[in-house]
């Protein structure tokens, strides 16, 4: 009866004051009787009748002080009447907290999922994750292969752009671009951002859709974890409440390092390196910001961030393994072929058997003139004891742009035992040196490049005054490095 009371009160301040004083019924017997109700202009009008009834029943009822025996001769009781309450209360309270469309259908799915499987509402979250990274990952695939035909291309292409303060229009400039670029048939330079633009809504949907059913209470979210989260509804507490949100900006900060990891000899020579390297700056400062968010969010919230921020740490990895790259065809041909050579090296036969063992031919024959790592598809594959420095230095660059730069060291050796003042191999096996912190050693190799350039005199050739300044630099580094060693 209480619930009855307060739902008849909100109908009676819901309706205007003119009704009120038709449908309050008397509190006191002895009171006149109201003034009579006008005649209707028919004689079956449902809403008179009501009140005509209401009326009666009112007159009729015993003298009491509470609001109980009015309600009942409302009829407030009776299915009609208590259904008239709920849909007034409906449309005047409900309806403002409705979600919008995708996360109510992001919200079913959910629902649907957990139905189906049968999973603890955590691991239906950890595996609707993962199934939705999956599907994803088509779109990425495909623009990592469109990607790859534009780096084909991208040498062929004059720049979109006219250089700073030349005087070119930029419009132009930009049109003269886009013909060419469909002239030679190179993919449009917005495929690269298909990921961005495909993933970033999905990963925001289901953050929002998983955040609302744990603030309104899902239905099984105050029981559905495991170990120390055991309520998805609540907030981090206690010392188990730093787990998530220092989890989800550890793995954040280790995916941008990796994403984000240029190749050896790669320098910011332009403007799209620099704005990389601000960008990388801007997502290594947001590790704090995402910190300080994953203690004001739900663990049911954080649960998914953080299995999304794990599969996105996978998923960058894998996709940096070569023989990943060869099975989805992503794999450069220079590096195919390099790795081709190191595994034909490592598995060569000594020299007193190879004489017997008949070298493989490739496709056709190579003209002797022609470098034969200019075009790996014409690759002999002969022994690496037989190529020039400058052939093995050529084969050794795609491992210095890869993650795999101690394969390259041997090929560098190699060079060197061959012509002790080939420069550019010079500069690279310091270079690689450097890297892994043998600054003693990286510095000699440095040294030997700079004297060797230095002795030749002035030369006109850009590629040598580029290695110059580049061991100069890196000259320099390593000096401070030993320095900053001997004073600690």
């Amino acid at each position: 009866m209480a619930t009855a009371a307060a739902l008849f009160s909100r109908l009676c301040r819901a309706r205007p004051s003119s009704s009120l004083s038709l449908l309050s019924p008397p509190r006191v017997l002895s009171s006149p009787l109201p003034p009579p109700l006008p005649a209707p202009a028919s004689p079956h009008s449902p809403t008179l009748a009501f009140l005509d009834a209401f009326r009666s029943r009112a007159f009729s009822s015993h003298i009491s002080d509470n609001r109980e025996p009015e309600l009942n001769s409302f009829g407030v009781d009776s299915p009609l009447n208590s259904e008239l309450l709920k849909v007034i209360a409906d449309t005047s309270g409900g309806g403002e907290d409705d979600a919008v469309f995708p996360v109510r259908a992001a919200i079913s799915m959910l629902e649907s999922f957990h139905d189906l499987s049968g999973f603890p509402w955590w691991l239906t979250i950890i595996s609707s994750t993962l199934a939705l990274r999956i599907v994803v990952l088509c779109p990425l695939i495909l623009s990592l292969h469109k990607l790859k035909t534009i780096g084909e291309f991208f040498p062929k292409l004059p720049p979109p752009f006219p250089p700073p303060f030349s005087g070119k229009s930029y419009i132009r400039q930009f049109l003269f671009f886009q013909k060419k670029r469909k002239a030679i048939g190179c993919p449009s330079y917005v495929w690269p951002l298909v990921p961005f633009i495909v993933q970033v809504p999905c990963f925001f949907l289901w953050m929002i859709s998983i955040r609302k059913m744990s603030l309104d209470g899902h239905p099984g979210f105050d029981c559905g974890g495991a170990l120390w989260f055991q309520n998805l509804t609540e907030l981090s507490h206690g010392y188990s409440g730093f787990i998530f949100p220092f989890l989800i900006a550890g793995l954040h900060y280790v995916t941008v390092q990796i994403s984000f990891r240029k190749p050896l000899v790669a320098e910011t020579r332009d403007i799209f390196d620099l704005l990389a390297k601000f960008y990388k700056q801007y997502l290594d400062f947001l590790t704090i910001p995402i910190a300080i968010t994953g203690f004001c969010i739900p663990q049911g919230s954080q649960l998914y961030w953080v299995t999304n921020s794990s599969l996105t740490l996978i998923q960058q990895i894998t996709l940096r393994h070569p023989a990943v790259l060869a099975k989805l065809g992503l794999l450069d041909n220079s590096q195919k072929g390099a790795s081709e050579q190191i595994a034909a090296s490592k598995t060569a036969p000594s020299p007193g058997l190879q004489d017997n063992i008949p070298t493989a031919a490739t496709k056709e024959t190579v003209s002797p003139e022609k470098n034969p790592l200019d075009s790996p598809e014409k690759w002999h594959r002969i022994p690496i004891e037989e190529m020039s420095p400058k052939e093995l230095v050529t084969l050794a660059v795609p491992f210095l742009n890869s993650d795999d730069k101690e394969s390259a060291i041997p090929l560098l050796k190699l060079a060197l035992d061959k012509d002790p003042d080939y420069v550019r191999a010079l500069v690279l096996m310091g270079r690689v040196l450097l890297l892994k912190h043998v600054n003693d050693e990286a510095n000699e190799y440095f040294e030997r490049a700079i004297s060797k350039l230095s002795l030749a005199g002035h030369s006109a050739d850009a590629e040598e005054v580029d290695l110059l300044i580049l061991s100069s630099q890196w000259a320099g580094i390593a000096c401070e490095r030993q320095v900053k060693h001997i004073v600690l």
